[in-house]
């Protein structure tokens, strides 16, 4: 068996003496159990380390290795630039492990470079491997970043990369650099959100217990809010360990500065074809599919069917028999949004009505959002069991002449400016204040934050 183990850590620069200058003894319960989990990982003599980072390059649909037979770097953003580091790439199972995903549909590879130096989010766990007499003459690399692909894609990206492991018969301990929730403390860098602590328990338990299928089926809105830094490194990481019989040891948490640090060593004891988290995480997908389309109403079912007709047959779908009164006998503006993975995947609508009632509206705007979007390339085929919609229904705006006169959970807003026009709906995700979403409907009207605007105000009703 090639993986010999795997391990979760954190990336806090503050956690080096030389930047921390003293404020590291705060996390020293962090320090030692990275000392711990290094030494263990000397002691394995591996072939090559791989290192998934999260502030390595990110593309939103490409996982990116890096090229080329070295790379170094050092902490000079934390005014420690006498700390340096230096690693040689395993540029054989580079090679191969570009080759094996793209042949297997997981876009990842080496193209794309924007900046070869090593990122603090790798060079945090090399220093701790550095100081446990780890030879890095001797010992090969891999770093890769992540993507903004969905849980799925990166597990199986790290099937691909335990494959090439073993073809190669390299001795590889995966190192997944993560923080957790960047929002603990109110007096934090980041602040304070409830969802932060629960966040950081769920992905500690669901590691420690190695249930890799909660940990890739955790909430969306969760993570998002937790502000969280790891999860898709840790997704990639439990990919590798497909059908491997693991030992998990939590070693340390803490969240001291606001932002959650949790070490985790994952010993290999075997094979175990009940870990196959890949068949299962299809499977509850398809159950969570079902329990959606149950409980969607009429306006839902509406957007769905009319999507999905015209993504399979590439043309607009007929109204169908039997909608509500309501949907047929009245007018009114309508957004369709679509969302994937926890992302935005489409959102176009209409302020006022266009269409003769607002079943035409949802039917014709449907298919705007998934094609006409300029934001996003045409839904396809294979994302359609993915897909989560709502549908906004939209009242009459009303002229407001002070942003006092908004609520951002209540009220949607329309900017205006010499005929440059931008709309946010209400009650989104990330968007706290009045003034974040005048912020965001300004920037999609082409409009200059210091711009004058005139406001209106408006009320949804929102099917979901």
């Amino acid at each position: 068996m090639s993986i010999l183990a795997a391990v979760v850590v954190p990336h806090p620069p503050i956690i080096l003496p030389e930047i921390g200058r003293g404020e590291e003894i705060k996390i020293s319960a962090t320090s030692d159990a990275y000392k711990k989990i290094s030494e263990k990982i000397v002691a394995l003599n591996p072939d090559t380390i791989i290192i998934t980072s999260p502030h390595s390059i990110m593309y939103a649909d490409y996982f990116h290795i890096s090229p080329g037979k070295s790379a170094e770097g050092n902490f000079s953003k934390f005014h420690a630039p006498q700390v340096e580091l230096k690693i040689n790439y395993d540029t054989e199972f580079v090679k191969k492990l570009s080759d094996k995903a793209m042949n297997e549909n997981i876009p990842a590879g080496v193209l794309g470079e924007k900046n070869s130096e090593l990122d603090h989010g790798t060079m945090i766990p090399l220093r701790f491997l550095e100081q446990a007499g780890l030879d890095f003459e001797k010992v090969k690399f891999l770093r890769i970043g992540l993507s903004g692909l969905s849980a799925a894609d990166h597990y199986n990206f790290g099937k691909i990369i335990s494959k090439v492991s073993d073809e190669l018969g390299r001795k590889i301990i995966f190192v997944a650099s993560g923080d957790l929730s960047h929002k603990l403390k109110p007096k934090g860098a980041y602040g304070f959100v409830e969802e932060g602590p629960k966040f950081d328990s769920e992905v500690m338990e669901n590691l420690s217990s190695g249930d890799f299928l909660k940990l890739l089926t955790m909430d969306y809105n969760l993570c998002n809010r937790a502000a969280e830094c790891g999860l898709r490194s840790f997704w990639i990481m439990a990919g590798a360990l497909d059908n491997k019989k693991i030992s998990a040891e939590k070693l340390s948490y803490e969240g001291t500065f606001g932002v959650g640090y949790g070490i985790i060593f994952f010993d290999i004891l075997g094979e175990d074809s009940e870990r196959n988290f890949a068949e299962k995480l299809s499977e509850f997908k398809k159950i969570e599919l079902e329990k959606r389309k149950n409980l969607e109403d009429d306006y839902i079912k509406l957007a769905r069917h009319s999507l999905e007709f015209f993504v399979k047959n590439h043309k607009p779908a007929e109204l169908p028999k039997n909608l509500p009164a309501e949907m047929i006998s009245r007018r009114a503006g309508a957004f369709v949004s679509l969302h994937k993975d926890g992302n935005l995947r489409g959102c176009i609508g209409t302020i006022f009505p266009t269409q003769k009632n607002i079943a035409e509206e949802i039917l014709q705007n449907a298919i705007s959002a998934c094609s006409r979007d300029p934001r996003f390339s045409l839904v396809e085929i294979s994302e359609l069991d993915d897909i989560i919609y709502s549908v906004d229904i939209l009242e009459e705006p009303e002229r407001i002449f002070s942003e006092k006169d908004l609520d951002v959970k209540k009220f949607g807003v329309i900017v205006e400016n010499n005929g440059r026009r931008g709309l946010l709906l209400p009650d989104l995700e990330g968007i706290d204040t009045v003034e974040e979403q005048i912020s965001i409907a300004k920037q999609k009207a082409n409009i200059g934050v210091r711009e004058k605007v005139n406001l209106w105000r408006f009320e949804v009703i929102r099917h979901r």
